[in-house]
Formats: structure tokens, C-alpha cells, sequence
């Protein structure tokens, strides 16, 4: 009997293809439902999010209709989507969600020691001398979802991931053009919160009442007094604060990590114009982009007794860090004037000096001269200042924009007749002098100081650098908040 038949397997090929193919097949589905569905449901998460952000924007542009008493409530809808919402107002929230103003004065002792990049730095400083502070807790409202968090802060809008980073969603009431600065404060009043899936409504209303924290009485007042304002901003989305205040085009900030907060450091515009000649006087940061920002600066002096203008090394000078300038009259053959400028971060005998090729004009009785430190016609001739001539470098101020030099790049050597005008010389080193920050001239008139304080003036105007304030505005605006089903 023939039994091949039935021993065949000719059949077996067909059926082990189909099986592989099938396994092949559901192993790719499954490759693909295990690297796809986390993806899946992190897109899934963001669109949330996205929702929340959109949601969150537009509350913030109601809020400021409340705020600004364009509305009494409104209300915004947000989806849960299985995230939760909670109104941030109380103490609590408050000792996390804060922002401090400090008003400090460069001339108070205090200043030297004062820690102004930490967080309560200026809390043993409040009351000594021209130091003042002034507060506004924030609270916030913030919508989480597993660890992703969007938050309504401080008039802003905010956004942090898993990572702990965050950003900026929606600005906050941050307005500041270069000479003023307004911050309409918004304090978030209320405890409430709700999970689930649904839709809930956000409501603000308010009495429309701001509170008006500066300029109020005392040493509050426009256009400000103080030397420097220091904002800080202690907050769980810090980072993101001080990103913004870097992205703005006047401002700057750095962050105190350790304690959540972002720091803004704004110098103020002393007073200019022309006043009553005192013994000391401010100049503030000049603005170093411009070739020439001083564009007057001038004393007129008069004589108080009958030995006129006849004075001995009389001073004016001020100092920033290791940076000295001093200009010195003295009358020996006629009023003269001498120029030094010297930075011990280069080397103790890296001076500059410059003196007066020409006397100075004196004229009427009581004695009066007119010393304009812009003048193009008072010619300064280079004199060697430095104590050790095999080392220092007279010229290292005169050169490329470093923290030692400014622009113009000039060689200077006592040897080749180098001269060139007091208006030159005093643009050239108050650039440097002011770089960090306003400065202080004193005047040292000397045991028997010629001068008449109370008949001589002092005119000075100049091209503050951008980033510097003179106007003050800040309110509070309480904002009473709730999360109703």
C-alpha cells in the first residue's frame, strides 16, 4: 500500500507562515502599544494643560478688569480634566508668595555691610537712616495636575513642569518705561479648592479700593530720594519672575535659590538741574553707550571773604569700589585745576594725572570764577603719576570696554606731550567711576576753605543709563477669590 499520502508534509509551510506572520504581527502591535501609549499619554497631558493655560489666560485679563474697577466679578470656567484647583489666600500662602520693596540710600553707613542679594538681608537695616521697606503678600491660584502646575500669581500667569522649571504664560503687572516704574500689587484673599472632571468656576471681585503703598508721606515720595530700589520676589515660580524682569529691555535680575526668590535692582536718577553748592553731591550710572552722556557740569564759585578765591588743594572726589577721581584747585599762579583718576584693582601705582596747561578765570569782588568740567578750551596735559615706572602702564584706563577701561583706545605716554581737553577727561573716567552705580562727591575745601557755600551753585545734567528710575508707584489690590461647582 502506498502510504506517502498521509506522510506528506507539503501542508506544514503554508501553516507555520501564517503563524509567524501573526506573531510577528501582534509582537509589533504590542511593541507599538508599549512605546506609544506613555506618548499618547503625555500628549494627552499637554493638551490638558494647554486647556488650563488658555483657561488661566483669560482669567488673568478679567482679573484685571476687576482690578482696575472696570468690573465688580467676574468668573471663569475651568475643566478639570481629573486635575485639582486651589485658592491660595492665607497666611500660609503668604509666606510663600510674597514681594518686598526696599529703598536704600548709597550715603547710609549701613550700606557697606548690607546683604541685598539674600532674602530678609534687609530685615536688621529697616528704620536706620534712609532705609525703608514695604511689603504686599501675593497668594496665588493654581490648577495641578499630577506634577504639572499652572498657577495665577502677582497679576501673572505661570507654568511649571515635573522638572521644576517654569515659565511665563502671561506677564504680570510689571509696567517700566525707564523712569517710572508702576506695579499694581494683586493680593489673592480666600481658601477654597475642588478635584475632579468637570467644569468649575474661578470668581474675583473686589471693592475697587487700591491701597496706595508709595508715594504716600515721609520718605515716600516722587521723584525718589533713595539711591537704589531692590524688589524682591519670593515665590514657588521664581525663576520664571526673573526671566521675565531679563527679558524686559531696562531690567535685571538675579535669584536667591535657597529661598525661592527673584531679586530686581534698580538705580535711582539723583536730582539734577542747578542748585545750592553743599559739600557733597550725586551723580548717577551714566549711560555708557552714549560717547559724551554729561552734558553739563559746572560750578560757579564765589568767594567768601576778602582773601578770594585763593584755595589749597581744594577737593571734589568720589570713590566706587576701587575706582578714585578727584579734581583739585589750587591757586598758584593763577586758579588751576588737576585731574587724578586712579583703580587699585589694577595695581596700587596705576595712576592717572592730568594738570591745567592754562589759568582759570577770577574775576570781581567778591572773587568768582566759573570751572566748567565739559569745557572744550581747558587743555589737560598728561603728567606720569605712577610710583614705579618699570611696572605700571599709565594708559590702562584708555582702552577696549573692560572693568578696568572704557572707550576711546588711546595711548597715552607722559613722554610724546599728550593733552587733551577737561571735557575729554571727565567723560572718559565718570563712565568708569559710575559703572557700577551712582556715586558721591565730596568736597574738601581745606582748614580755610575760600569758598561761600550758600551764593555758589552747581549745575549738572546727564543721560542716565537705561534701567535707572526716578518715579515710584505701587499699589495693593485686594482681590477676593473662590472656586464654586
Amino acid at each position: 500500500m502506498n502510504l506517502k499520502l498521509f506522510k506528506s508534509e507539503s501542508a506544514v509551510s503554508p501553516v507555520i507562515g501564517i503563524i509567524i506572520i501573526l506573531g510577528l504581527t501582534i509582537l509589533s502591535i504590542s511593541s507599538m502599544l508599549i512605546y506609544s501609549v506613555p506618548t499618547l499619554d503625555g500628549l494627552e497631558d499637554m493638551a490638558k494643560a494647554q486647556k488650563v493655560e488658555q483657561a488661566f489666560t483669560v482669567f488673568d485679563s478679567r482679573t484685571s478688569k476687576v482690578a482696575l474697577g472696570e468690573s465688580p466679578i467676574q468668573t471663569t470656567y475651568v475643566s478639570l480634566m481629573g486635575g485639582t484647583i486651589n485658592v491660595n489666600g492665607d497666611q500660609d500662602a503668604y509666606n510663600e508668595s510674597k514681594i518686598v520693596i526696599v529703598t536704600v540710600d548709597i550715603s547710609n553707613p549701613i550700606y557697606a555691610s548690607f546683604d541685598q542679594y539674600r532674602w530678609r538681608g534687609w530685615e536688621p537695616y529697616v528704620g536706620v537712616g534712609n532705609f525703608d521697606e514695604f511689603n504686599c503678600s501675593l497668594g496665588s491660584i493654581e490648577y495641578s495636575l499630577d506634577d504639572r502646575i499652572i498657577a495665577y500669581e502677582g497679576g501673572g500667569v505661570w507654568s511649571k513642569y515635573p522638572t521644576g522649571s517654569t515659565i511665563m504664560i502671561s506677564p504680570p503687572e510689571f509696567h517700566y518705561n525707564g523712569e517710572t516704574l508702576t506695579l499694581p500689587l494683586m493680593k489673592i484673599n480666600g481658601r477654597s479648592g475642588v478635584s475632579g472632571t468637570g467644569d468649575v468656576g474661578v470668581s474675583i471681585s473686589s471693592n475697587n479700593m487700591p491701597i496706595v503703598l508709595y508715594p504716600t508721606t515721609g520718605n515716600r515720595v516722587n521723584p525718589l530720594g533713595a539711591d537704589k530700589i531692590i524688589i524682591y520676589i519670593k515665590s514657588e515660580y521664581y525663576d520664571a519672575w526673573a526671566n521675565y524682569a531679563n527679558s524686559q529691555t531696562y531690567t535685571s535680575a538675579t535669584v536667591d535659590a535657597a529661598n525661592n526668590t527673584a531679586i530686581i535692582e534698580l538705580d535711582v536718577i539723583p536730582p539734577m538741574g542747578e542748585s545750592t553748592l553743599t559739600d557733597a553731591f550725586k551723580v548717577g550710572i551714566l549711560n555708557s553707550t552714549i560717547s559724551s552722556p554729561i552734558y553739563n557740569f559746572s560750578f560757579n564759585f564765589v568767594a567768601s571773604g576778602a582773601q578770594g578765591l585763593n584755595p589749597s588743594n581744594y577737593d571734589i572726589s568720589a570713590s566706587s569700589g576701587t575706582k578714585t577721581l578727584t579734581y583739585t584747585l589750587d591757586k598758584t599762579a593763577g586758579l588751576r585745576l588737576d585731574v587724578e583718576y586712579k583703580d587699585t584693582a589694577a595695581g596700587s601705582e596705576y595712576i592717572e594725572r592730568w594738570s591745567n596747561t592754562g589759568p582759570i578765570t577770577v574775576t570781581g569782588d567778591p572773587e568768582t570764577a566759573t570751572v566748567d568740567f565739559l569745557s572744550e578750551t581747558y587743555i589737560m596735559k598728561y603728567s606720569d603719576g605712577n610710583s614705579n615706572d618699570a611696572y605700571a602702564e599709565p594708559d590702562f584706563s584708555w582702552g577696549p570696554i573692560g572693568e578696568l577701561s572704557t572707550l576711546p583706545d588711546l595711548i597715552i605716554d607722559d613722554t610724546n606731550n599728550q593733552s587733551t581737553s577737561l571735557n575729554n577727561l571727565t567723560q572718559h573716567y565718570m563712565k568708569l567711576l559710575t559703572m557700577d552705580g551712582s556715586v558721591i562727591f565730596s568736597i574738601d575745601g581745606g582748614p580755610q576753605d575760600p569758598v561761600d557755600y550758600e551764593e555758589s551753585t552747581l549745575t549738572l545734567y546727564y543721560h542716565g543709563m537705561p534701567g535707572a528710575i526716578t518715579y515710584l508707584h505701587i499699589t495693593k489690590n485686594e482681590l477676593d477669590a473662590a472656586v464654586t461647582i
